[in-house]
């Protein structure tokens, strides 16, 4: 019988129909996150890819995101000098070119408004727009010029609003900022220059590069002027530039939203679809820290932990957001795993009573699918601390299921006799076995009972245990009888008494030793699925080594190419700061204890294992010390049974000798006084 069940988690899409607040402040202008948000990230199973706009307030960021989520409108597009976007808006779209995968755009409040009174508010927003994006959109007007770049101070200031490690809060690790953050678009609105540089003409990412040019010297101006240059190129993996004409005329711009394709700028158009194009094909997946894919509910907790530490005046730390999302996620990860298992389990109890083999089946194959459950959802569970509270209670239900198979196989079983016996049953009433003979008419029936019984019930598991219960039970009726059978002699009696408890025992030693072979498949079932949870194990760790060497290998040739083009400028100093952060990087590659903790966790789990088989080894010695007393036992009785019939025997032989002696005498005597008598007569 096979039956195994296909269990499939579902990735649930979201359809939203416009934006939603995701963060804003409340009344004492702490940043909260909104629970409305959260739940519609919660039901996000799927990858993210989260794009997030940033810039000056009034400079048409709405209408980008409103373009990448294929609308006209939605983020909301102001038409006064009034700051319309407030705190962080959020709008999830299904990924149009990326199937399994959810697009996060998140819409920012327009930096440097006056009215809003918090010099830190703008950078705790731009700050949050960074940690939960996987694109981060700059988006500015005009050209790129010194005052443009100076504009995005904010930059300038993650090294003190983020951390990456949290053992040395004084300690500068921005050099690692790169490994993590999200990648550059600088978007230009309204340009109206021609992108020539020297008069020979240049791409819009060559007129990046170029607006990002250090300056060679050490003066204080020069310092300044280099800072915010030297932030964009090491802080981010990659840097892309797109200039857009003005949409537009002037008098159309405040109903900019609701016009017509054939009334916006067609150059605006194209360079607009351009921009789509490539945030859809070259944005990626959102990883935390640690390589792990983001879905929409880990965004969420992600939002809530950096939101709740900024809010306490903290400063956000990657390290730590990545150890509360482990928390998180493999606490809900273990959850997940067990719903996999019991639910279908809970399936397989419709059935019982099943063969051990069957249910045996069921539970590894249900086991590998909680497993690939959990290590879907979890990471970071570095001491296995999680997949072991997975396995336990995965044995805790088998364990009770067992049980429950068990229960129902003893009922079918004693069903199985009692509808067998009903006739027995209704002799023993009528007094049918009370008469000479009657012991061996109860034998016959007794034993055409348990033939078809054995039939009937050889499939299940307490097939043994309940015969031999029963077996004892009339064992009280068959002795009775047998005391009350008047054509047995007592020695006779005797002797079928000590075949009964022969007989018995034997049954006894059947049930024990199926037992015993149970017990043996159960152990082979756990070693089973043992090596493939521990299969799972390797390939997870491995896939996170993986990530994180690709993570490393991405930042190490983006600081290979700054390195390069700093020399061929002849910025040898900071090559040389490059130089050493590089090294670092290797250090650390180098250093990684993934492969250690792979190591730790499948000894861990080869320890449980092996204990788990070592108690499952002492039962089953016990069982087999018991089997082989009972056998003794048996085979002394049977002696005893022998001993006693041959005693029996030479005590009727001798008997019979001594009468046929008897008689020969009685006979010789008979002969004689007949010989006597003849004489005296002559």
């Amino acid at each position: 019988m096979n039956v195994h069940h296909t269990t499939q988690i579902q990735l649930l899409q979201v359809r939203m129909d416009k934006p939603v607040c995701f963060i804003d402040t409340d009344s004492a202008g702490k940043l909260r996150v909104q629970q409305s948000a959260l739940k519609i990230l919660e039901q996000i199973q799927q990858p993210v890819v989260v794009v997030a706009v940033v810039g000056l307030y009034r400079t048409g960021k709405s209408h980008l995101m409103n373009r990448l989520a294929g609308k006209q409108t939605g983020f909301a597009l102001g038409s006064t000098t009034e700051s319309k976007t407030k705190g962080i808006w959020m709008w999830c779209v299904s990924h149009p070119t990326k199937a399994g995968t959810t697009l996060v755009l998140l819409d920012t409040e327009g930096l440097g408004d006056v009215d809003k009174g918090d010099p830190k508010h703008d950078t705790n927003i731009f700050s949050l727009a960074v940690l939960l994006s996987s694109t981060l959109v700059y988006n500015s007007r005009g050209t790129i010029d010194n005052k443009a770049v100076m504009e995005l101070q904010y930059i300038t200031e993650l090294s003190e609003c983020i951390k990456v490690k949290s053992s040395d809060e004084d300690a500068d690790d921005s050099s690692e900022f790169v490994k993590f953050f999200p990648s550059f678009i600088w978007a230009v609105r309204d340009f109206t220059l021609e992108l020539k540089i020297d008069g020979k003409d240049v791409t819009e990412d060559e007129y990046l590069e170029f607006a990002l040019k250090l300056k060679h010297g050490t003066s204080r101006s020069v310092i300044e002027y280099n800072f915010p240059r030297e932030c964009i190129q090491r802080f981010f993996p990659s840097r892309k530039c797109f200039t857009f004409p003005f949409p537009t005329a002037p008098e159309n711009m405040s109903h900019l939203g609701s016009l017509a394709s054939a009334d916006i700028s067609s150059e605006f158009l194209k360079v607009t679809d351009h921009f789509c194009k490539f945030v859809f094909h070259d944005s990626s997946v959102k990883r935390l820290k640690v390589g792990h894919t983001v879905t929409g509910r880990v965004l969420g907790h992600l939002a809530k932990t950096y939101v709740d530490t900024i809010s306490s005046g903290a400063v956000p730390c990657l390290e730590n957001a990545v150890i509360a999302m482990a928390t998180i996620e493999n606490k809900a990860a273990v959850k997940e795993g067990l719903q996999v298992y019991q639910s279908e389990m809970e399936k397989l109890k419709d059935s019982f009573p099943l063969e051990l083999k069957d249910v045996f089946s069921e539970h590894q194959h249900l086991s590998s699918t909680a497993t690939q459950a959990f290590m879907k959802r979890s990471f970071k569970d570095t001491d296995g601390k999680y997949l072991k509270s997975l396995e336990e209670k995965i044995i805790k239900l088998f364990d009770e299921h067992l049980c429950q198979n068990e229960h129902a196989s003893k009922k079918r079983c004693e069903e199985i006799l009692s509808s067998l016996s009903a006739p027995m049953m209704v002799k023993l009433k009528k007094g049918f076995y009370a008469k000479p003979g009657g012991y061996d008419l109860f034998c016959k029936d007794l034993e055409d009972i348990v033939n078809k019984y054995n039939s009937q019930a050889k499939k299940e598991v307490k097939a043994e245990e309940i015969l031999e219960e029963f077996l004892k039970q009339k064992s009280v009726d068959s002795k009775a009888i047998l005391q009350a059978d008047k054509k047995l002699t007592e020695k006779e009696k005797k002797i079928k008494e000590e075949k009964e408890k022969a007989a018995l025992l034997e049954q006894e030693i059947k049930a024990r030793e199926e037992k015993l072979r149970q017990l043996e498949e159960k152990m082979e079932a756990v070693r089973q699925s043992n090596e493939e949870r521990m299969r799972q194990m390797k390939e997870k760790m491995d896939e996170e080594m993986r990530l994180q060497r690709e993570e490393t290998e991405r930042a190490m040739n983006r600081k290979l190419r700054e390195q390069a083009d700093l020399l061929q400028k002849s910025f040898k100093e900071e090559a040389d700061v490059m130089r050493q952060e590089m090294e670092e990087f290797k250090r650390q590659n180098t250093e990684s204890n993934r492969a250690g903790e792979l190591v730790a966790i499948l000894e861990n789990s080869s320890r449980r294992h092996e204990e788990e088989v070592a108690t499952m080894m002492q039962q089953r010695s016990v069982q087999m010390m018991a089997i082989q007393q009972m056998i003794v036992r048996s085979e002394a009785e049977i002696n005893r049974a022998r001993e006693f019939a041959a005693i029996v025997e030479n005590s009727s032989r001798r008997h019979e000798e001594l009468m046929a002696m008897m008689m020969q005498q009685y006979r010789a005597n008979m002969m004689a006084v007949h010989s006597s008598n003849g004489c005296r007569t002559m």
